[in-house]
């Protein structure tokens, strides 16, 4: 408890405190869970924090190996204490037929390497993002401080104008992202806390909104492998998974408890704020994230939370750990 007349500083101090301790608490939860809500679990302390990751589409099968190599870039940010760089990550994630899962879990299996040094007016406010769209080369997409979400065409006689405009939010927008199997949707994150789906055919209504996030939305990421998933994180510590598919689907008041059917998963193995994420382009539902506290994850969730249970292989063998 907080010294009888301590001040202020004091309660901060005990409110930190207690904070700090709930989340190793929610950690120790977490990574004993591990086994049942992961296939694969891959965490490397970085020299520095990155605000960034990415994955490479390059991948190799080195000969007699129970896994395949794959590069991601990541940049440092070093709060000015030392020159920032990009690194090029190199990770050797287990092939199917591998033996190791997290049932696999992992707490460092990366191999990294540094290299070099990397250093229109339409919107009313600060534009946080912009979005090339993935099947029209002539096609982007802003958004920013003003609530809006503007859709850009090249081809237009007045290229320095949006072909169309939408109030999206009632905060400021942060990010979008183009759907990359359906041309027509675009997805957005805001500091109201909520994802949105939008169809640039009828713009001015969205399709339809997520509102889970506890704080401020500050990425989306749609799944470059399945057309109906989306990630999305915000300030928290949380990233959740998204599938488009179960939205309206019947729950019981259980799982109703849990979130809306669309919730597929949350990953919650940060302890810091998640500053970026990407989706593995050569494997399935693997995804790499990154955190304040210079922390790198790559994981995949459990194949029974994507798949449905009659889809599933029968097996006798339990779950392994490591």
């Amino acid at each position: 408890m907080p010294k009888a007349g301590g001040g202020a500083a004091d309660e901060e101090e005990f409110r930190a405190e207690v904070e700090e301790r709930l989340i190793n608490e929610e950690y120790k939860i977490w990574k004993k869970n591990t086994p049942f809500l992961y296939d694969l679990v891959i965490t490397h302390a970085l020299e520095w924090p990155s605000l960034t990751v990415q994955w490479l589409p390059d991948r190799t099968e080195p000969p007699g190996k129970d896994h395949s190599v794959q590069k991601m870039i990541l940049g440092t940010h070093t709060s000015d204490n030392e020159p920032n760089y990009l690194m090029l990550a190199q990770v050797q994630l287990p092939l199917d037929d591998a033996e190791a899962d997290a049932r696999h879990y992992d707490d460092d299996h990366a191999d990294i390497g540094g290299f070099g040094a990397a250093s229109g007016k339409h919107h009313d406010g600060v534009v946080e993002d912009v979005a090339w769209h993935l099947r029209h080369e002539y096609l982007f997409g802003s958004v920013g401080d003003d609530y809006h979400l503007l859709i850009w065409d090249l081809r237009s006689p007045a290229p320095t104008k949006p072909v169309q405009s939408v109030v999206a939010h009632q905060g400021e927008v942060n990010c979008l992202a183009f759907n990359p199997f359906n041309e027509w949707v675009v997805a957005t994150g805001s500091t109201d806390k909520t994802v949105k789906l939008f169809d640039l055919r009828k713009i001015d209504t969205s399709l339809h909104t997520f509102d889970c996030h506890k704080e401020e939305v500050f990425q989306v990421g749609w799944s470059p492998k399945n057309e109906t998933v989306l990630a999305s994180c915000c300030l928290g510590r949380r990233l959740m998974v998204w599938d488009l598919s179960r939205i309206d689907q019947e729950q019981t008041p259980e799982d109703a408890e849990d979130g809306p059917p669309e919730l597929m998963f949350i990953h919650g193995g940060h302890t810091s704020k998640i500053s970026d994420f990407s989706w593995n382009p050569c494997e399935d539902w693997v995804v790499a994230s990154v955190a304040e506290d210079n922390i790198l994850q790559i994981w995949q969730m459990a194949e029974n939370i994507y798949h449905d249970e009659d889809d599933l292989p029968i097996s006798d063998e339990p779950a392994k750990t490591s």
